[in-house]
């Protein structure tokens, strides 16, 4: 039985990811950070948290890294773990360098001492790219981060290619475009929007507040870029993919099409609030995943149309389900006055 760790296994990736691999028979390790509240839900929700073997791991903590390492033994080490929103990371700068950034050398270092045979692969991201160009971003595209989140990756995606060429380890990396699913968390632009159709459509809020709709993101289905994971590590010589479908929407769009599902106009009930937008922003992400095609036969099968259907679906049907009375997995806060909802907005601070 193979053995798989993953570092953020109870984040949106992680926890798909981890279904991935015990559908294939893994054995699979999964770490949470001990010195922050952990949330299992999004592991609860797909029914699998009582068969990852949970670790307590701090990726400021060398020495927690390599507890990790040697109680799961693993064949593969999926690294998905980070201070992972690009708004915060301007507030802390310095957190994030270490989290995002050293983390991944931490982790490296320790499967270079403990088992250099181990698989690694390293998330990262399209925000590295940060230019705002229109054109395709692919594997041999400039870098130009635009955030400490971006320049924290790309300090990752480097370390990582170095000690692949000077210590031979299995080091990958997946440049993943944004990808999004009812599992993402509420703090993301898109889970935000959704949550906010459900909540308007119940009667539960009367606005959402967003900021820069004329931001463009190359968005996939989360499902399906794990599973380009795992294709990268099954490789034979490890290397980097830019996994992505090729398309870019703008927040605006999203907002039209996750409305439009409710039967709503957006212009009634979106609001542009000035706080929300960031110091400095990208005004356009999008991905060229030939490469993947071609070297494991990897492509996006779901559109953006159906991306932003099943993310309205879900969250309509949640809060359904909890305004009916019943308990289950999720992770909205029931701080909004339900009793009340002509007072009621939806305030949360997204991201773009």
């Amino acid at each position: 039985m193979r053995r798989a760790l993953i570092t953020g296994v109870t984040g949106q990736d992680g926890a798909y990811l981890a279904r991935l691999l015990l559908d294939k028979g893994y054995k699979v390790y999964g770490t949470f950070r001990r010195t922050s509240s952990p949330t299992f839900w999004r592991l609860q929700s797909l029914g699998i948290q009582e068969r990852v073997h949970l670790i307590a791991a701090d990726l400021a903590d060398a020495g927690s890294l390599t507890q990790a390492i040697r109680i799961s033994e693993p064949d593969e080490v999926y690294h998905l773990a980070a201070m992972s929103f690009v708004g915060t990371s301007f507030d802390q700068p310095v957190f994030t360098g270490d989290i995002t950034g050293l983390g991944v050398t931490r982790l490296l270092d320790t499967i270079r001492l403990v088992n250099p045979n181990t698989k690694f692969y390293q998330a990262s991201s399209s925000e590295m790219f940060g230019d705002g160009s229109t054109d395709l971003r692919d594997e041999r595209s400039d870098f130009s981060p635009a955030s400490p989140y971006a320049a924290a990756k790309l300090y990752g995606f480097w370390i990582t290619r170095v000690y692949r060429d000077a210590f031979k380890i299995f080091a990958a990396n997946g440049i993943l475009f944004n990808h999004e699913s009812p599992l993402r968390s509420l703090e993301f632009v898109t889970r935000k929007i959704t949550n906010a159709v459900a909540m308007i459509t119940l009667g539960v809020a009367k606005e959402v507040r967003l900021g820069n709709l004329n931001a463009m993101r190359d968005w996939g289905y989360a499902p399906e870029y794990v599973q380009a994971m795992w294709d990268i590590m099954q490789l034979e010589t490890p290397d980097d993919f830019v996994i992505a479908t090729g398309e870019a929407h703008s927040v605006r769009e999203f907002a039209d099409e996750a409305f439009s599902i409710a039967g709503l106009d957006w212009k009634k009930y979106v609001k542009i609030d000035k706080k929300l937008f960031r110091p400095l922003d990208v005004p356009s992400l999008r991905g060229d995943f030939s490469k993947a095609k071609r070297v494991f036969r990897w492509e996006p099968r779901t559109t953006f149309s159906e991306l932003v259907k099943i993310m309205v679906e879900a969250d309509l049907n949640r809060w359904k389900d909890a305004l009916s009375g019943k308990v289950f997995p999720w992770d909205v806060s029931f701080s909004t006055n339900l009793d009340q909802p002509s007072n009621s907005d939806y305030t949360f601070n997204g991201l773009q």
